[in-house]
């Protein structure tokens, strides 16, 4: 069995086993959990700070950006089956993860994604296809529009448009963080209760299409370094912050300029961002290749479903070379 026949059996092992238990999410196959996650992350520091990421795989390379407040380790299982045939290199943006930002380091999408390009340059890769969700798809648009050169394509799932950027969801968190208040009153009652994290009402409910996600692994991953030091908690509360303005405004020129051959997959119960979003990035791009809607997915539905990124991204990436 060659490398691309292996990818295509984990696509079907994936969805066969969702198939065969529909309620549940899409398994993994255990091989990327906390340790061995852990073990293969990797640090650049820079002017931006000490920058976490995972450098799995080779071939093609492919940057995966992930959501807020999440880390990298939303990307596992995809990235243990595409890493099978392409070079995955999965960050944990600045304020968030493992990645420690610089005192004072702004933390705006432009900064971020100004950070990701001083990280491909330290790793010497001059293109990446791009994938992206939430709050990590306005840094890829931003990538797209400033850097085309540096991006062979782009995949988007439910993420931030310039007609939605930052959506109305995100506002009592940026006021709370404004006051000091969101990782007190949200994050430690979520860390500290893994069940409250997934009720329905709260994040899991939110997020998550199943009520078993977010994992307490996942929770560990994604909160547990916030709640590290008091600096930690003031850099979570300062990324969400920086998402109070519209980071994307005016971007709409520069995206139907934009040559990168652009994929929407979108999940249609996401209660976050707004349907109509998905049609308005597919028509924004230049070079868009349309949509596909996911049923009864959420915003985090990447998280979830890792065979539709496994498929989505091997179909875009390769079309990229005909």
């Amino acid at each position: 069995m060659n490398r691309r026949d292996m990818l295509r059996f984990g696509v079907g092992a994936i969805a066969c086993a969702a198939i065969a238990h529909p309620a549940r999410a899409a398994p993994s196959f255990d091989r990327f959990r906390v340790p061995e996650w852990s073990r293969r992350r990797r640090f650049v520091s820079n002017g931006f700070g000490r920058i976490a990421f995972i450098d799995q795989g080779s071939g093609d390379p492919a940057l995966f950006l992930h959501g807020y407040p999440l880390s990298g380790f939303q990307w596992r299982d995809a990235v243990e089956q595409l890493g099978l045939f392409y070079r995955c290199i999965v960050p944990d943006f600045l304020g968030l993860g493992a990645t420690e930002a610089a005192e004072g380091q702004d933390l705006s999408a432009p900064s971020q994604a100004a950070m990701l390009i001083a990280l491909l340059d330290a790793l010497k890769i001059a293109r990446v296809h791009v994938v992206a969700n939430d709050s990590g798809g306005a840094v890829a648009q931003l990538l797209a529009a400033h850097h085309p050169d540096r991006v062979r394509t782009l995949l988007l799932t439910n993420c931030d448009t310039e007609r939605q950027s930052p959506p109305p969801a995100m506002r009592p968190v940026i006021e709370l963080a404004r006051n000091g208040l969101y990782v007190k009153q949200w994050i430690e009652p979520w860390y500290a209760s893994r069940d409250r994290a997934r009720a329905a009402d709260q994040f899991g409910g939110m997020c998550y299409a199943d009520p078993a996600n977010p994992t307490d692994e996942a929770i560990e991953m994604y909160f547990g370094p916030l709640l590290s030091s008091p600096a930690r908690a003031r850099q979570a509360e300062a990324h969400a912050i920086a998402q109070g303005g519209n980071a994307l405004r005016g971007i709409a020129p520069m995206l139907a300029r934009c040559p990168v051959p652009t994929r929407i997959v979108w999940g249609t119960a996401d209660t976050i961002f707004e349907p109509a979003n998905a049609d308005f990035l597919a028509q924004a791009f230049g070079n868009s290749r349309g949509v596909r809607r996911i049923e009864k997915a959420k915003l985090f539905w990447p998280e979830e479903r890792p065979d539709v990124i496994v498929e989505e991204a091997d179909a875009l990436w390769r079309g990229a070379k005909a």
